[in-house]
């Protein structure tokens, strides 16, 4: 097998991102157990040796998907936006969230289902939790907001968003008004930001 590269040109980046993005797409659409590499060179539209030419093996792919989808999807924040109230941000955050959990709901299924399975993809989300978690912190002091125990409050923040996006995406509990979520969702990350 030859040995993996980063590529440099172009043409062999886009072909690299074609095949994580198509990649992590089909595995997230079939079910990572269900699929190998010659199956997702052909939804890519590449070789197999293309595939081998960026990644080790499907695992790779499902890693450096993974990566991608937790950083920029799965915990989205607004970033580079200063002056901006503490009610504000928190509902940034609540619509972005919502508004990712609907547009990625099947790979976010796959994605929950798989670190469940798998203490080593556990942990990559779980650091990648607490990464977030610690941006988010700094997001905060830029628009100075500055909180005692503010790892603990923010993954706490984050938690009931996330929930609450869980609610309104997948279970939709008829009882439960949608509004009243998101009012109540607000006003409890308000008192835990005091």
């Amino acid at each position: 097998m030859p040995e993996v590269r980063e590529p440099k040109k172009k043409t062999s980046i886009e072909t690299k991102q074609k095949i994580l993005e198509k990649g992590f797409e089909l595995i997230c659409k079939k079910g990572y157990h269900h699929i190998n590499c010659i199956d997702i060179a052909n939804y890519a539209g590449v070789s197999t040796g293309s595939i081998y030419q960026y990644f080790s093996n499907k695992k790779d792919i499902l890693i450096s998907g993974m990566n991608k989808y937790l950083t920029e999807i799965m915990f989205p924040y607004p970033k580079n936006n200063t002056n901006k109230t503490k009610e504000e941000i928190i509902l940034e955050f609540i619509e972005e969230s919502l508004k990712n959990h609907k547009k990625y709901k099947i790979q976010h299924e796959e994605l929950i289902s798989i670190v469940h399975q798998d203490k080593e993809l556990a942990k990559l989300y779980q650091e990648k939790e607490l990464e977030l978690t610690k941006e988010v912190v700094n997001y905060l002091k830029e628009n100075n907001i500055i909180l005692e125990n503010s790892l603990e409050k923010i993954h706490i923040m984050l938690s009931l968003i996330d929930n609450l996006s869980h609610e309104l995406t997948y279970h939709h509990h008829k009882e439960l008004q949608e509004q009243a979520l998101i009012t109540e969702v607000i006003k409890l990350i308000n008192e835990i930001l005091k």
